[in-house]
């Protein structure tokens, strides 16, 4: 138990008293962030419901937010119309096909992607875009598949795919002290790629766990040297623009509700067509085919039409969702992206700085960034653990409880991003073993394992966890603010700092500030 007490001395820098005193400030170190006010409007307008259930939402990786008006106006649509399966032909699912399309059409606008090159393929959601090209590529034996260590599990994934098929697996490492891949790394797998074979390049925009952000040029790189390249644009472009008119990636992967929070349940793949061609799709389903014979296991003909996409798109879609895609898009469309990378970056570069200059007395830091420590080439995702004065860290789940009672929407654990997880926390590879001794085959998995070694496990996911907060759309200054007030009371105890931030909520923060 650490004691209160000695704590106590700490100065509340972050008071709500000189929240109004701070922002001046900032605005004084930022003054670009006097051109984002139009978000100061929106959210009043549109998102009302966080002021006034009093959330500070810092999970922004984790989700979107969706303005009220975008529900309205999918409301309206479904209200006032009758729509149809659109894998017929009748007037219901003609009206259907042709808003199916338009939302279609409009992906590859928002993303500068030419018609002519590219395709957008609906999918479950970012997920399912990974997993439709790791079953479908081409992977023999002799044939690469290259990913950095920072990727999240759904790209993780693929490998069993291609090792399944023969391929060979490579991890290019991370960088411990920015999180950042090893470029001299990069270049040494790069020139692996064999001419004659299959090699698929993977890697994320921007990282879920450290908000690092790898260059874009790689892809033209990668794909110099007889590569395919698979952008995981997730966490990327719900505040940075992402223009495929400037990068041409062979595939990309969109998750919907990440940039503008509604619907659920959709995604994409952005998929070049002469790439789209060398996928082969293991297996068919409803939707996908022109026709097939129970007569003979080997008589089926899957979509060969200009309409690429059908034979990618499993069953029937998610029809009375795709419209609200188009007004999403739109809804941004009407922000603009740069205004909202610009207001996420101002803000984040405030957080940065103020969250690392939380000392103890004693000069003990409490808290430690793992990822960049400044804006160059990093988003939004601020990536930290917690430490007492004594050095000891946080318990993650401890920090969990008491954001939750205060109020604030963050995230702990490895976020699904085992490998930026393993090499901030030194993780070795004895430690991890331990938790894969004695592995049995997996009942559910073919080409996995159940795992035996809870114990080990739990430790090693335990020493894995951080508290990550992520900035978008309508963060203000006030919510930023606020959290930074919500660390300093940790620097006493979390017990003490769930009592002092429900005074505080009700006293001083509730309808104040920027």
């Amino acid at each position: 138990m650490h004691s209160p007490e000695k704590y106590l001395e700490v100065p509340l820098d972050f008071s709500p008293e000189k929240m109004n005193n701070s922002f001046a400030e900032f605005k004084q170190d930022y003054p670009e962030f006097e051109t984002t006010h139009i978000l100061d409007e929106l959210r009043d307008l549109e998102y009302a419901r966080l002021d006034w259930h009093d959330q500070i939402y810092l999970d922004y990786t984790g989700g979107g937010l969706y303005a009220n008006s975008q529900l309205l106006k999918h409301m309206e649509l479904l209200r006032c119309n009758v729509f149809g399966n659109p894998h017929s032909e009748n007037p219901t699912s003609i009206a259907m096909t042709k808003l199916v399309e338009r939302a279609r059409i409009k992906i590859l606008s928002f993303f500068n992607a030419s018609p002519d090159e590219y395709v957008a393929i609906f999918t479950p959601n970012a997920t399912g875009a990974l997993r439709l090209v790791g079953e479908a590529y081409p992977f023999e034996k002799g044939d690469r598949y290259l990913l950095t260590a920072d990727n999240h599990n759904s790209v993780n994934g693929i490998r069993v795919f291609a090792e399944s098929k023969g391929a060979s697996v490579s991890y290019i490492p991370m960088i411990s002290s920015e999180l950042r891949v090893d470029e001299e790394k990069l270049e040494f797998y790069l020139d692996q790629a064999r001419p004659e074979r299959n090699n698929l390049f993977a890697y994320p925009a921007q990282s879920n766990f450290s908000g690092v952000q790898h260059p874009l040029d790689w892809i033209e790189k990668a794909r110099k040297k007889n590569w395919d390249v698979l952008l995981d644009s997730a966490a990327f472009v719900p505040t940075n623009r992402l223009d495929l008119s400037l990068w041409h990636p062979d595939f990309v992967s969109i998750s919907f509700y990440k940039i503008f929070g509604y619907p659920t349940g959709l995604g994409c793949l952005i998929v070049r067509k002469d790439a789209l061609n060398k996928l082969k799709r293991p297996w068919f389903s409803g939707g996908t085919i022109s026709i097939v014979s129970v007569q003979k296991e080997n008589w089926y003909c899957l979509h060969q039409s200009a309409e690429a996409f059908e034979a990618f798109e499993d069953g029937t879609v998610n029809y009375l969702s795709i419209p609200a895609l188009e007004i999403g898009l739109k809804h941004i469309e009407g922000i603009g992206v740069d205004v909202i990378h610009k207001r996420v970056m101002c803000l984040t570069g405030w957080l940065l700085d103020k969250m690392q200059s939380l000392e103890y007395p004693n000069g003990q830091a409490i808290v430690k960034i793992h990822g960049p420590s400044g804006l160059e080439r990093r988003g939004g995702i601020i990536a930290f653990n917690l430490y007492h004065a004594d050095g000891t860290p946080f318990d993650c789940q401890t920090v969990q409880e008491a954001a939750n009672k205060a109020g604030i929407s963050l995230r702990t654990g490895c976020f699904c991003n085992p490998g930026d997880g393993e090499v901030s926390h030194n993780i070795t590879r004895k430690e991890m073993a331990s938790c894969f001794e004695n592995l049995k085959p997996s009942s559910r998995y073919p080409y996995g394992s159940d795992c035996k070694n809870q114990e080990s496990c739990l430790a090693v996911k335990t020493k894995m966890s951080s508290i990550r907060v992520s900035l978008g759309l309508v963060t203000n200054f006030s919510d930023v603010y606020r959290f930074m007030n919500f660390l300093q009371g940790l620097m006493y105890e979390p017990e003490i700092r769930v009592l002092k931030a429900e005074k505080v909520k009700r006293r001083v923060f509730l309808n104040r500030g920027p």
